[in-house]
């Protein structure tokens, strides 16, 4: 089984706030005690943050539920109960978080220690205390805690690196990344050898650094499903430079300049804006026979896909990843692209798409109403339902106030209009009442 794991799906809930308390003072020579009963506490938040030493969602593989703890119920005497901790999660950085049922994104988790709240928890329920008046100052009434968000998100982990090592298989990606850094990918005389991306640290003499990305090889067909698929064509997207290995001997029979436009043709059928990333082309294997008539070959078919005469070349450094032939002049090359190369944002355009509307829409229902085959009827909703949760059914007062709460929403009247009649069956979930004409 693999060690990596680039995408999951879990599902996540709020806490519930706290209950509200219906109490009254008993006190010496006060035989008229007012209102005692205190708020519930604040259900936890369901926070997601960013720890720099993970690498991989696998944690997420078996474990996929999670649930912040609730807020403690208010008490006696005006005590307000506790406020429930926080459930943290801990991803990698690079971890993009979207809702599994919309699709919508939630945010991108890139820098250490960096939160996002991806579910709030619900407010505690007020105690009989907040409820006095000078009409009634001794009620009977309280709420319960509000229910926390209950969401399914998406996580996808794109990997920081700065360069990406792109290429058929066997074209030595590996070999090259064990070479210029301290990473100890697998390497073997078999394609796929590599089947999860590999990071590793360069370091120039000069003192400058970047983090290259061994990525998996690709095929032809590759953004379709082919071989490896998409599956790891994703973290090509937050690089900055891209180093294109070609095997230049042809040793398995293909020709370099075809690998080259195989490859270019998968990146932009997999996302077209990866084509903005500058291009290095790395000649490898130079040491074996062939490759010197195959370079030629090919930069005479690189020089006629030039627009003009005056259009810049694009840069071809052979190398040899056994021998080491090149890799200086390769190492600045590249750390000298990446000075001059801004990010390049994933998520712009949906950041910017995602504004909220504070106008008032008066075509927007509050409340579904759907007459069921015992001729009941039920009603849905997420502010009745949400109305429903938070009601303490155990006094006779707070259903008093549901009551008054759903004919303000006009339920009352468009059950009317509906065809309902005096003794009617309502729903609301698994609660049963009679309609009232």
């Amino acid at each position: 089984m693999s060690m990596f794991l680039d995408s999951a799906v879990i599902e996540i809930k709020a806490g519930k706030g706290g209950d509200g308390m219906v109490a009254f003072r008993r006190e010496k020579y006060v035989p008229d005690g007012g209102p005692a009963g205190g708020d519930g506490g604040r259900g936890g938040d369901v926070i997601l943050v960013v720890d720099e030493g993970l690498r991989t969602l696998l944690d997420f593989r078996y474990n996929r539920h999670f649930r912040a703890p609730a807020g403690e119920n208010g008490m006696s005497k005006g005590m307000h109960g506790h406020g429930a901790e926080d459930k943290v999660i801990k991803v990698p950085p690079g971890t993009t978080v979207r809702d599994a049922e919309t699709g919508k994104l939630i945010g991108d988790l890139i820098e250490n220690g960096q939160e996002l709240v991806v579910a709030r928890g619900g407010r505690g329920g007020r105690g009989n205390t907040r409820f006095a008046t000078p009409k009634n100052p001794a009620p009977e009434l309280a709420e319960n805690g509000e229910p926390g968000q209950e969401r399914k998100i998406e996580l996808e982990l794109k990997v920081l690196a700065d360069v990406g090592l792109v290429g058929f298989p066997s074209v030595g990606k590996s070999t090259l990344l064990s070479v210029i850094s301290a990473a100890r990918p697998k390497i073997g005389a078999y394609h796929f050898t590599t089947l999860v991306p590999n990071l590793g640290m360069v370091h120039l003499h000069d003192g400058r650094s970047f983090v290259a990305a061994d990525l998996p090889g690709l095929i032809e067909g590759a953004s379709q499903g082919v071989g490896l698929g998409t599956q790891f064509l994703r973290h090509i997207e937050r690089t900055r430079v891209i180093l294109h290995v070609i095997d230049m001997s042809g040793m398995e029979g293909r020709d370099p300049y075809d690998d080259y436009k195989a490859i270019n043709a998968e990146l932009e059928q997999h996302n077209l804006r990866l084509l903005e990333r500058p291009q290095i082309i790395v000649a490898n294997k130079m040491d074996m026979p062939d490759a010197e008539e195959n370079l030629k070959e090919f930069r005479k078919k690189i020089q006629a896909e030039k627009e003009d005469e005056f259009a810049d070349d694009i840069p071809i450094f052979p190398i040899s990843g056994i021998t080491r032939q090149g890799l200086d002049n390769l190492l600045n090359a590249t750390a000298d692209l990446l000075d001059v190369t801004p990010e390049f944002p994933l998520y712009d355009e949906e950041m910017e798409e995602d504004s909220v509307y504070y106008g008032f829409n008066p075509e927007a229902p509050k409340f579904d109403i759907k007459r069921m085959p015992d001729t009941s009827w039920e009603l849905s909703g997420e502010e009745i339902e949400k109305l429903f949760a938070m009601t303490n059914f155990d006094h006779d007062e707070t259903v008093m106030r549901f009551a008054r709460q759903l004919r303000g929403l006009g339920v009352d009247e468009a059950l009317r209009a509906r065809g309902a009649k005096d003794g009617d069956i309502v729903r609301i979930g698994k609660f049963e009442f009679e309609f009232v004409d």
